[in-house]
Order: structure tokens, then C-alpha cells, then sequence
């Protein structure tokens, strides 16, 4: 199914190395760049946790506001670079794992015209959802279906869970507000 979903664009050269780099991991090169992203990921998501903490905001925002850019504009390469390697584009980015990149690089371009959406961008931990799929977890797969189906099956309990849960911190909220005042 992999396969499917990501053929290479040619057998040779440049296009076919990027290919087996992004989406192979059995030599060291692209294990390397495995490593490499999964670090960039969670430098791009440290920098969005610390730039909302005032204090450091207040002293570093500039650097940070730079690093956040520096991320975004990395990932955006990144993917380019896929969408270029694959045959049939459309289909990569389609595919959960594009759904997952474009994800990550909308909240910083968002910004320009939101900046409340530049927040957003802790959504890029989500790609390390790559993780998975880089040391062979998907095999579990099936186990993971199973969960799923457990889960929907129990979708009324859970539901009612929740409601008694928010209900009962709404009026332990509303007995707090009396207590204490405004």
C-alpha cells in the first residue's frame, strides 16, 4: 500500500535519491535523515511552547519569531521536495501523511493574515506521527484497529462520562465563583 500511495517519480537520479531518502529508511542516509527531522520537529515545536510563555517571549521573541520562520520555511522545502519526487503528486498530498505537512506549515503562513492562527503551529508535532511508520510500528496496525473499534462501540459510555464529568466542573465552578466572588 506504501508503495502505491508514493511511487517514485523516476528510477534514476536526483528525483529517485530524494525519493528513497524521504521515504525509505534502510540505508544510513536516510535513517540519518529520519533522525534529522524528527529533530527539527521538535526544536519547531519547543520554539512555538517557549515563544507563549511571557518572560521569555518578552526577552527572546525576536530570535524565536526568526527560528519559527526558519522551521516553517525548512518544512515547506521539505515538503516541496516530496510533492516533486513522487509520480502522482495529488495523491501524496492527499494522503494522511501530506494532510500531516501541509498541517504544519499553514499556521506560520497563516499568520501573515491571522496572527492569532500562528499559535497553531504546535500542530507539527503531529509529524511525529512519522515515527511510527520509521521503526516499523505500523505492523501494529491491526492492534491499533482494534482499539478503535472498542472505542466506537463504547462511544455511548464514554459520551455520558463526559457529560457528568463537564457537568460536575461546571457546578464546581459555579460553588467556587460563589465562594470566592468575581
Amino acid at each position: 500500500l506504501f508503495e502505491q500511495l508514493h511511487e517514485p517519480a523516476a528510477e534514476s537520479g536526483l528525483r529517485h535519491r530524494l525519493y528513497r531518502v524521504f521515504f525509505h529508511h534502510e540505508d544510513r542516509a536516510e535513517r540519518n535523515f529520519d533522525v534529522w527531522l524528527i529533530i527539527a520537529i521538535l526544536a519547531s515545536v519547543l520554539v512555538v511552547m517557549l515563544d507563549s510563555v511571557p518572560s521569555i517571549k518578552a526577552r527572546w521573541h525576536e530570535q524565536l519569531y526568526l527560528a519559527e520562520w526558519f522551521f516553517t520555511l525548512v518544512f515547506t522545502v521539505e515538503y516541496g521536495l516530496r510533492l516533486w519526487v513522487v509520480r502522482k503528486p495529488l495523491r501524496y498530498a492527499t494522503s494522511f501523511f501530506g494532510i500531516i505537512d501541509l498541517l504544519t506549515i499553514l499556521p506560520t503562513l497563516l499568520s501573515l493574515l491571522f496572527p492569532a492562527s500562528a499559535s497553531l503551529a504546535v500542530v507539527r508535532i503531529l509529524r511525529l506521527l512519522r515515527i511510527f511508520r520509521i521503526l516499523k510500528l505500523v505492523e501494529y496496525s491491526s492492534e491499533a484497529g482494534v482499539l478503535m473499534e472498542a472505542l466506537l462501540r463504547s462511544r455511548r459510555k464514554i459520551f455520558l462520562f463526559i457529560s457528568v464529568l463537564l457537568t460536575t466542573t461546571v457546578i464546581f465552578g459555579a460553588l467556587m465563583y460563589v465562594a470566592e466572588g468575581p
